[in-house]
């Protein structure tokens, strides 16, 4: 049986996922002060990737906002964040800060900014395509600050190669086929997640891992007949490559 610890019970300093299969990989969890980068596996999965960070997010700013930097170029892409939707996923709309930034350099100045602020639970950042400001100096800028201030940070790539960066992991994340509740009813959202690289130097692994509203966590995702899953966010696929 899988029991889905709840953001409460993580160390302060350490956020686990909830689902057994990845955190027994993980060992101790993923740092909370740390920035973490998550790819689109593939073209169709730029919406996976958001809804994986976001997700994880919820999870890591229990009582505190989720603060949102999207460049509007991703926003016109993509569309925008749907309130109801984020409900039906367990999250509070309220407590999630939307921030449009019309350039790449704005993007990054205010995630810095606002990863300082050690009242803001997580900051996911959402940068267009490949975005080459974001790299090793600005990645390392947003990073230590994370560290001071104990944010998580959270970078979503779509359309994007990974690159030489100052993130504590990378993953790589699609979308899973659900397993299907009583009377056919789709099932919970599902997720092929792939780490990529470890700071720490945990080896790479696969896991396929589902998200449960009520635990607010992720849980190992049941071998079962498949049906498609609930989308986590509506999107229009965006020309992307392989995270590898």
């Amino acid at each position: 049986m899988n029991l889905a610890r709840s953001p409460s019970s993580d160390s302060p300093s350490r956020l686990t996922t909830g689902a057994g299969s990845a955190d027994a990989r993980l060992g101790q969890g993923l740092l909370r002060a740390a920035l973490h980068e998550v790819f689109a596996a593939v073209p169709a999965d730029s919406a996976a990737a958001a809804g994986f960070a976001l997700l994880l997010a919820l999870r890591a700013s229990p009582g505190r906002p989720v603060f949102w930097v999207r460049d509007v170029r991703s926003v016109r892409e993509a569309g925008r964040l749907y309130a109801a939707g984020l409900v039906e996923l367990g999250a509070d709309p309220d407590a999630i800060i939307l921030v449009h930034a019309d350039s790449t350099r704005g993007l990054l100045q205010a995630a810095a900014d606002t990863v300082k602020c050690a009242a803001i639970g997580t900051v996911v950042i959402e940068p267009w395509a490949q975005a080459p400001e974001f790299g090793l100096t600005e990645s390392r800028r947003i990073a230590f600050a994370a560290v001071r201030s104990g944010v998580t940070a959270l970078v979503v790539r779509s359309g994007a190669q990974p690159v030489p960066s100052a993130a504590e992991t990378r993953w790589a994340v699609s979308a899973a086929p659900s397993a299907a509740l009583a009377a056919n009813a789709p099932g919970h959202p599902a997720f092929d997640i792939s780490l990529l690289r470890h700071r720490g130097g945990i080896a790479g692994f696969d896991a396929r891992v589902e998200w449960d509203r009520d635990c607010r966590a992720f849980r190992d995702a049941p071998l079962s007949r498949a049906v498609p899953a609930v989308p986590v966010v509506g999107a229009r696929a965006t020309q992307l490559r392989r995270a590898a």
